[in-house]
This record gives structure tokens, sequence and C-alpha cells, in this order.
């Protein structure tokens, strides 16, 4: 289920910058030997958190409890395949995750539009006027 205003955005926008911070780690990381590229597939991450948001989350009676993996745990981050192996055993491919970096960014930018868009229309039907 996703949110009743804003639909699955609020959800995607998390998810994706929670996916452009690990592959900005990705790229910061380049040169690290060893360093292993990691990724969050967005399409399943964004699955699993309206699934659980259809079956309804945990009610918690404290702001101290802990969050389940699914409710703020973070999605499950995934290991990249290199495309060529290096000398140093990093798997970094500065290339792919630029490109993947630009796709989280234009996909970002895409919620945040439709967001925009929602706000001003419920700021239109409260007020009366355009925004």
């Amino acid at each position: 289920m996703s949110d009743p205003l804003f639909g699955v955005h609020a959800t995607a926008l998390s998810l994706g910058r929670q996916r452009m911070d690990v592959l900005a780690s990705n790229l910061a990381n380049a040169d690290t030997p060893r360093y292993l590229a990691k990724d969050i597939d967005f399409e399943r991450a964004l699955a699993a958190q309206t699934a659980v948001a259809d079956a309804g989350r945990l009610q918690t009676s404290s702001p101290l409890h802990l969050a389940t993996a699914a409710e703020g745990g973070g999605p499950e981050q995934v290991w990249r395949t290199p495309l060529q192996p290096s000398a140093d055993g990093n798997t970094v491919d500065a290339q792919v995750e630029q490109a993947a970096f630009a796709d989280a960014a234009m996909r970002y930018q895409a919620s945040l539009n439709f967001l925009d868009g929602r706000v001003r229309s419920l700021l239109t039907a409260i007020t009366g006027q355009g925004a």
C-alpha cells in the first residue's frame, strides 16, 4: 500500500537517497584496495517497503524502540559483479557507478517533481487559488 496522498513516491525518495549514498560511497572508494562495490536493488527494495506498508507496521510505544529491518533498518545491499577485475581486488568501475548514480538522480528528481505537483494541487484545493 502506498501513502494515500503521495503514493509510492515518498518511499521512492527515501530509497533513492539511500541508493545514491551507496553509489557515492563506491565512487569515493574507487582507489581503495579490496573495496567491493555495492548497490541496492531499487525495484526489489521498493516492492518490499510497499509490501510492509500493506501488511501494517509494528506499533511501538516509544521512539527509542528499534525499527525492524523493513521499517528502518535500510534496504538490503547487494555486491556489484565487476565487469573487469582489478589487480588490487577493488570491484568499483567508475563509469558504471557514474551511470548508475545519474540514473538514480534522474529517478529521484522525477519523484520530487511528482510530489511538488501534488503539494501544489493540494494547496490549490485548500486555498482555492494557484500557488
